[in-house]
């Protein structure tokens, strides 16, 4: 069997090695996702000595690692390598180098035993929904285009004005607040047209009607708001084999990856350096001292355990974060469908997209003749679903799938679960001043301290996103000082897997004092996801707040959830 061919399951290699109880390293780095192992690859091409620390006794990558159970490999949330940052690309070139594979995008909307196109195609979503509901629909649509709601607020309201209340109800209402969390009612009408712009139904039934003339012409036959790609690149092993590799080269150049271990101090040594104190779940620590320390922890969880605690810790323990798992089930079949993944529009469970491992690579299913499918529940840590047993979730999943019609329970023949916790930083009224006040005391006095990723920054990117914060913070620490702004970054881009890799990008904004980041370094940074708002009666919550002092200032916490997906893009 050659090399190729084996199967890349965990290397031990880290945890095989002696590691004294305590390091001294150039850099100190907490958390082995993406940024923490960007990090700490370049960091030791260049000569530099790190220590990683990472709480999971298993993988690296965080929530872009590859679970194995039993042969059977499983993607936590599905990960298109896909970014319009060339050097982003060409770094994940460098690392691996020959395992990418090309792999057809398709996925599609689940609703009531049917399915449809996504993007929609208005004449399949019509002839889907029969002579009566079709009808219904373009009367609902045609009422709000002549007599629109008047004041929008609400994502409800704006989509309601865009698509006729029964569309709405039936492609967008169930599945966004399954994924957000929070009524439709009750999110801004900002966020939908951020989201939807450019999309109506006027223009899908034209769009269908060049279709069905065949007017239409490669590529994306037509399709030019928000065109999605038709092919991506994939790790033909998951997305985790991109950050095993990254693991073994920073091995290989004499780093250090300390497995199982989570923070437990990080404490200032009084000279701009830091003593970072880590220890696995036996109570067993290990010390590593450096000059600099990144951090890709969760801002809340590094707050309480720096030493001296930061001012802005009040702050930090306001940040809130959104969870999710995903139940994977083994079934005796070739194959169930040919999706990346399905959009679940039912309320008639709580599922809310469901994966096809198999699509993804074939290579993740090692049976030819079992398809391997991941059932993704949206939910909070120690919420009912996430503290139900795996048996109890393998059940409900089983139970979904056939209330779905996408398989028979009887076929099931064995399931795994994989929880994430601190998946999605939940974006709230006041999350941005609370990121704000810790960063800004952070970098006044800590300044060899730095912030990557999408939980050290609580903000919601995409993996070239976390890649490129870590890329331009290994450029600072080599030159000893801030060159380059990495919260740099315009929130309101759009940004989507449309064009072709390394696409030039609009520069975002950025404070004075730093270096220009180039075009291509933008258009990572720009890979930063809008999440909708809560609307808030601004007058109601003042009066609030002012009578309640900082009870009304800290615990008035509105949540804004998040997760890989917006309303059902991703």
């Amino acid at each position: 069997m050659s090399k190729r061919d084996c199967p890349q399951v965990p290397n031990e290699t880290s945890n095989e090695r002696v590691v004294p109880n305590e390091l001294d390293v150039d850099v100190a780095i907490i958390g082995a996702g993406p940024a923490g192992l960007t990090a700490g690859y370049l960091l030791t091409k260049q000569g530099k000595s790190v220590a990683i620390i990472e709480k999971d006794e298993t993988y690296v990558g965080g929530i872009s690692r590859t679970v194995e159970h039993e042969g059977y490999r499983f993607d936590i949330g599905g990960h298109r390598f896909f970014s319009k940052s060339q050097q982003v690309v060409d770094l994940w070139d460098e690392i691996l180098p020959d395992d990418f594979i090309q792999r057809p995008r398709m996925s599609r909307i689940y609703y009531e035993g049917k399915f449809y196109s996504y993007p929609l195609r208005a004449f399949e979503a019509l002839g889907n929904l029969g002579i009566l509901r079709s009808t219904a629909c373009m009367v609902s649509y045609l009422r709000y285009k002549l007599f629109p709601i008047a004041e929008v607020k609400s994502f409800e309201d704006w989509t309601t004005n865009q698509f006729g209340k029964k569309l709405y109800s039936i492609f967008f209402k169930t599945y966004t607040e399954k994924v957000w969390g929070m009524p439709c009612d009750e999110m801004s009408a900002d966020w939908a047209a951020q989201r939807i712009k450019g999309l109506s139904l006027w223009s899908a039934v034209i769009d269908g009607l060049k279709r069905s003339m065949g007017l239409n012409k490669a590529p994306n036959d037509g399709q030019a708001a928000k065109t999605l790609l038709e092919t991506f690149r994939y790790p033909r092993l998951g997305p985790g084999m991109m950050w095993d590799a990254a693991r073994d080269k920073i091995l290989a150049a004499g780093g250090t990856i300390i497995m199982g271990h989570g923070l437990e101090q990080l404490a200032s040594d009084g000279k701009g350096g830091w003593r970072m104190r880590a220890a696995d779940k036996d109570g067993k620590t290990v010390v590593v001292k450096a000059k600099d320390a990144i951090s890709s922890a969760p801002m809340r969880e590094l707050a309480k355990r720096m030493h001296p605690l930061p001012e802005s810790t009040l702050q930090a323990n306001d940040l809130k974060y959104r969870d999710f798992l995903t139940v994977a089930l083994k079934i005796k079949s070739d194959d169930l469908f040919p999706d990346n993944w399905i959009y679940i529009h039912d309320d008639k469970v709580q599922v809310g997209r469901v994966q096809n491992f198999r699509s993804w690579s074939p290579e993740m299913v090692p049976d030819e003749g079992v398809a391997c499918v991941g059932l993704e529940y949206f939910c909070f840590e120690n919420d009912g679903l996430w503290s139900s047993s795996d048996d109890d979730l393998i059940e409900l999943a089983k139970k979904e799938m056939a209330i779905l019609g996408l398989c028979d329970p009887a076929d099931v023949i064995g399931g795994a679960v994989v929880r994430q916790e601190k998946a999605y930083p939940v974006y709230d009224e006041d999350y941005a001043a609370n990121v704000d006040v810790m960063r800004q005391e952070l970098e006044e006095k800590h300044p060899t301290l730095h912030l990557v990723g999408r939980n050290g920054m609580h903000r919601y990117n995409n993996q070239d996103h976390a890649m490129m914060t870590a890329m331009l913070t290994t450029e600072n620490i080599l030159a000893g000082e801030r060159l380059y702004d990495t919260w740099c970054v315009n929130e309101d881009a759009e940004y989507h897997e449309a064009g072709d890799e390394g696409d030039e990008k609009v520069m975002p904004t950025r404070e004075a004092g730093y270096m220009p980041v180039s075009d291509d370094q933008a258009a990572a940074l720009q890979s930063l996801m809008p999440v909708p708002e809560r609307i808030r009666d601004t007058d109601t919550d003042d009066l609030a707040r002012s009578q309640s002092g900082l009870a009304g200032i800290w615990g008035q916490q509105w949540p804004r959830f998040s997760i890989n997906c917006a309303t059902f893009a991703c």
